[in-house]
């Protein structure tokens, strides 16, 4: 009798959390925060501190039996931008992809680097960290998934191994970012602390936290070369949507296309840097890039609406998992439960000594990344109540802004309620059991070691001007 591969579906996964999460509003107390402009930024809200109350029975929602039903459709609009992203980005990759152009170039670095993985591996996880810490990228990561698996197929390694050389330094590049606008940035200004301060302390974190990773994604991708049946995916098919194309030669055509994308790619980055430019923009620029290398490529306007919409489609299932992803969130806030979560957990701290209270917020974050995928969001809603909770237990705000970092940036490799995780999972094919299989180990060692830093970051940071 064959064994039978164990493995969970990302949809049942997800769609089982949504209703978990509307099982929980019927039990958990219903509760809010006030919540307050904040200064300078009077489109966002922030969590007011001290302002937390159990809802009265006439102000509290019993969702109705079906609400999550309701929910998924709420879910997909508020996840539209990122759905947005993910169909026209795919449409015009698999534009670029007709022209041969990026199959030219991906087989070109793998002939350069074909007998040398470890040196892609440890490229990839520099240049996507970087992005990361710098100006918080992530969703500009999700398009380039499917190029990348293609990639290490070629080079006899499997989808996970691209998966982990590009979702594992997001996670890391967002948990010791340095003037990630989103994420520390926001942080610090909530925490009262000078804006990128410490930035120097947290790139020598990063360091370590790459070298930890490449050990790790090093290590599978070998053991996978020498023996096929040891990978995670060994039972998912990839014979079809990353097969390499015949012509893969680099033609002048062919150069100039690679060429305007790189451009588009560093136009977008200026943009993010010095303009604020978010999805909509990012989507500007890949609709242009992709009319661009069209024209170049002396695609008919028929061929290249016809291999648009066939790139689009096939997106679809990423897509779709995205909408239901943010649906967990959703269900949560409708049924009045989400602040009560964080009030919960926030309040186990107090009374705890001073190194196990910065381990404690640690903890606090993780799970509460659960519950508030977004980085700036829980910004928003747990740094007001860390701050101050700092201050009772002798943590300095530095150091709970890290904790903040470490709790969002290393799950965001992880959660299935994070809706770029999950399409970029689909994207790749990756099975969300598999990845769990994969990346587990790996937090574990990154959460022993960010406990650490904490801990030092208390005691030595302000010899390495990490503390005000």
């Amino acid at each position: 009798m064959t064994k039978r591969n164990w493995s969970i579906d990302s949809l049942v996964l997800i769609f089982s959390f949504i209703v978990f999460a509307q099982l929980l509003s019927y039990v958990v107390p219903h509760g809010q925060f006030e919540r307050a402009p904040v200064p300078d930024q009077p489109d966002r809200m922030a969590v007011v501190d001290g302002t937390y109350a159990v809802l009265s029975a006439e102000d509290s929602v019993t969702l109705p039996a079906w609400h999550f039903l309701m929910a998924i459709s709420e879910g997909l609009s508020s996840a539209q931008g990122i759905i947005f992203l993910i169909f026209l980005v795919g449409g015009v990759i698999a534009v670029l992809r007709q022209t041969g152009a990026i199959d030219a170039a991906l087989h070109r670095a793998v002939e350069k680097l074909g007998h040398s993985p470890w040196l892609l591996i440890g490229g990839c996880l520099i240049l996507f960290s970087v992005g990361s810490f710098t100006i918080g990228m992530g969703e500009e990561y999700v398009p380039l998934v499917p190029i990348i698996v293609t990639m290490c197929l070629a080079m006899r390694m499997d989808a996970v191994v691209a998966m982990g050389m590009v979702w594992v330094p997001y996670g890391v590049g967002w948990a010791c970012a340095g003037i990630n606008p989103f994420g520390v940035l926001i942080a610090q200004n909530i925490a009262n602390v000078p804006l990128t301060s410490g930035w120097q302390l947290r790139f020598v974190m990063m360091i370590v936290f790459l070298a930890i990773a490449f050990h790790h994604i090093y290590r599978y991708a070998m053991r996978v070369q020498a023996d096929p049946s040891k990978s995670l995916v060994a039972n998912v098919d990839y014979s079809t949507g990353f097969e390499s194309p015949a012509d893969i030669h680099m033609t002048p055509r062919r150069v100039a296309i690679l060429v305007i994308f790189v451009l588009g790619l560093a136009g977008f980055v200026y943009g993010v840097s010095e303009h604020h430019w978010y999805i909509g923009e990012l989507n500007a620029i890949f609709l242009g890039v992709g009319l661009v290398a069209a024209m170049i490529a002396g695609m008919s306007a028929g061929e290249t609406s016809r291999t648009f919409l066939e790139g689009a489609a096939a997106m679809t299932p990423a897509a779709l998992l995205v909408g239901f992803a943010r649906t967990i969130e959703v269900v949560m806030t409708d049924g009045q439960i989400i602040d009560t979560v964080v009030f919960s957990i926030a309040g186990l701290l107090e009374g705890l000594p001073a190194e196990a209270s910065a381990i404690g917020m640690l903890v606090v974050q993780t799970v509460c990344n659960f519950f508030i995928p977004s980085g700036s969001g829980q910004a928003f809603v747990t740094m007001p109540i860390m701050s101050p909770l700092a201050t009772l237990t002798d943590v300095p705000q530095q150091t709970a802004v890290l904790a903040y970092q470490f709790g969002d940036g290393f799950t965001n490799m992880i959660v299935p309620t994070s809706a770029l995780v999950m399409g970029a999972l689909a994207l790749g094919k990756v099975p969300y059991a598999a990845w769990f299989r994969f990346v587990g180990p790996l937090l574990l060692k990154f959460f022993a070691v960010a406990a650490i830093f904490l801990v030092l970051s208390m005691h030595v940071g302000s010899a390495f001007g990490f503390h005000s």
